[in-house]
């Protein structure tokens, strides 16, 4: 499979996750960091993403999967840094989306 025949835009769940974690964000004041707020808006906007943008999704799911245990994660009315910064990296559904891509272009080259 070429590089070209994937698609490197996030699918519509991952994009509406990212913009709940940005509202969340203004709302709130906390959670992620100025990357992880450029990489909402690139999965909000439905950006196409280089490879190693998506190796460092990965890698960001898997270093940050323990905020998940963190109180108030999941709390809308409350919610937890963790929480937050998790969306703003595209939740569940971004990190499944990720690892899935990764599979497919494993070690390809940024364009």
């Amino acid at each position: 499979m070429h590089n070209d025949e994937i698609d490197l835009r996030c699918p519509q769940v991952v994009a509406d996750n990212a913009a709940k974690g940005l509202r969340l964000r203004g709302e709130f004041g906390r959670g992620g960091t100025e990357i992880g707020v450029a990489r909402a808006t690139e999965l909000k906007n439905r950006e196409k993403l280089a490879p190693s943008t998506i190796r460092r999704m990965v890698s960001y799911f898997a270093r940050h999967e323990v905020d998940k245990r963190g109180r108030n994660y999941g709390n809308e009315q409350n919610p937890s840094a963790g929480y937050i910064a998790w969306l703003l990296w595209g939740g569940d559904e971004g990190r499944a989306w990720a690892l899935e891509l990764k599979r497919k272009i494993g070690n390809a080259p940024d364009i």
